[in-house]
């Protein structure tokens, strides 16, 4: 683009009813399959362990988190959460509303796995990607 020339680009921001159904679906997913799946039940044992999965939202995004307890003598029983994958919505779509599949990698950057993609097919990779398979 040439030097002092401006684009100009129609953004859709996301309403608070649109928020709201997007963490519904995504809630679901994780109570119905994903929390079924990879916590079924809390199992001690002497290092990081999962008790639970849950997601959430800010402002145009929404993390899927485990929920980890610590059984290192140290400290034991203190918790944390983990995000390792999110959904961050496309603005620039005004036809639907798509997302980046995003993977939280070890190094603690965020990594687009899936560009521009409907909620229906967002939410089947999070739940059928191995890349994005949760860190239990």
């Amino acid at each position: 683009m040439a030097k002092g020339v401006t684009r100009r680009v129609w953004v859709k921001v996301l309403a608070a009813e649109e928020k709201a159904a997007i963490a519904a679906r995504c809630e679901r997913l994780i109570a119905e399959t994903l929390k079924p799946r990879f916590v079924p039940e809390i199992r001690p044992t002497k290092f990081n362990y999962p008790v639970d999965m849950s997601g959430r939202g800010r402002g145009s995004k929404y993390s899927f988190i485990v929920r980890f307890r610590s059984g290192w003598p140290d400290n034991t029983g203190e918790e944390f959460d983990a995000a390792y994958a999110r959904l961050d919505h496309v603005e620039e779509r005004l036809d639907e509303l798509c997302f980046d599949v995003m993977w939280h990698r070890h190094t603690g950057q965020w990594w687009r796995l899936h560009a521009a993609v409907p909620l229906d097919e967002a939410l089947r990779l999070v739940e059928t990607d191995p890349v994005l398979r949760s860190p239990v």
